[in-house]
């Protein structure tokens, strides 16, 4: 019950940011965030150009969030809305730019419109960019062109989660072109980034530990040996005793010899 329920919620998520992107073409608009709050859900919009989507009086704000409650059953959406930071580095916009491009000027100078961009992106600090051009351009026959400046990751975990992929749609006259952009930002850290630090670094060395254990095993030996040399030297002071023993009682004799003749 529990995963259906996330499912679900994930759903209308995406539900949600398609219809909002829909009825906020040609505006800037990049991505939409839903954050869930006990006042409501809060619908964040991030875009280029704010003033378009609040729009005159804060209509287009006032329609959004009735459609937002009658559409989706949100109880009480509160809308907000972000300014994007840097304009070159977000893949939806660009995409939308080079489609609004095409559908302005034509078919004729999609290349000059390709290297125009990506020259934008590489001049904000992006890695590399990728941009894919599919549709009857400029012939009648359906072809895929491929433009791309910079390093780009392809493969790992970089791929997935470090490079910002998006695509947009223009409405020719041969028919609907489709855009595919991707943008490796100066924000991805790659496993292979190294710095090297100016500061001079105190190396210090460790003695490795078999040096240690011979260390601590020699130690109580010398400690054996000297409380033997005690025990000899102990030894070697009683015999030294004993013979001062031996000539006190030899002296007392010698005293006590006299005084008996003496008395004789």
């Amino acid at each position: 019950m529990i995963e259906r329920k996330i499912v679900a919620e994930k759903i209308k998520e995406y539900q949600i940011e398609e219809y909002i992107s829909g009825n906020l073409k040609n505006s800037g608009h990049s991505h939409t965030k839903v954050q869930r709050t006990p006042l409501g859900e809060k619908v964040v919009i991030f875009a280029s150009r704010p003033g378009l989507i609040v729009g005159r009086k804060g209509q287009n704000i006032k329609k959004l969030t009735s459609d937002l409650k009658n559409k989706f059953n949100l109880e009480n959406p509160q809308l907000e809305i972000s300014e994007v930071g840097d304009v070159n580095l977000d893949s939806q916009i660009v995409a939308e730019r080079i489609a609004a491009s095409l559908e302005r000027y034509g078919s004729s100078n999609f290349k000059g419109i390709a290297h125009k961009v990506m020259q934008d992106v590489m001049g904000a600090g992006a890695f590399g960019i990728e941009i894919v051009i599919n549709g009857k351009i400029p012939s009648t026959r359906a072809k895929s062109w491929r433009f791309y400046k910079g390093y780009l990751k392809k493969c790992g975990d970089i791929a997935l989660t470090g490079i910002n992929k998006s695509h947009a749609s223009a409405n020719l006259k041969s028919g609907v072109v489709g855009v595919k952009v991707s943008i490796m930002p100066p924000t991805t850290k790659l496993p292979d980034d190294m710095e090297v630090s100016d500061e001079a670094i105190n190396v210090i060395e460790e003695k490795p530990l078999e040096e240690e254990i011979k260390k601590k095993a020699k130690k109580p030996r010398k400690k054996e040996a000297k409380k033997e040399e005690d025990k000899k030297d102990h030894k070697k002071e009683e015999p030294k005793k004993e013979e001062i023993a031996t000539e006190d009682a030899g002296e007392a004799v010698s005293e006590a010899a006299p005084d008996e003749k003496k008395t004789e």
